[in-house]
């Protein structure tokens, strides 16, 4: 997933500091991935010229949603909204 990001791109989950750049966002996927197995399914995507909307659950019932600044081809900035305490509320229960 990382190579969807520009080099110097930055990915805030706003309940986290920002992260910027591929190499870090990369790392930042593998450990985030390497706790829980997430599946995000699309339910809504909305797009205006460099930016994109979407709007996203789980399985388990979790929802957020995420806003993209794409430019040429690749993210480069990305902001994402969801609800930490039920993130970690529901993939507790489900270990």
């Amino acid at each position: 997933m990382a190579a969807l990001y520009h080099a110097d791109a930055v990915n805030h989950q706003v309940v986290r500091d920002p992260v910027v750049g591929r190499d870090a966002i990369r790392a930042m996927f593998a450990g985030e991935f390497a706790q829980v197995e997430m599946v995000c399914v699309p339910e809504n995507r909305f797009a205006d010229g460099e930016w994109a909307i979407l709007e996203w659950r789980d399985p388990l019932g979790l929802r957020g949603c995420g806003f993209f600044r794409v430019i040429e081809g690749r993210i480069a900035f990305q902001r994402g909204y969801w609800d930490r305490l039920s993130f970690e509320r529901l993939y507790a229960s489900s270990d």
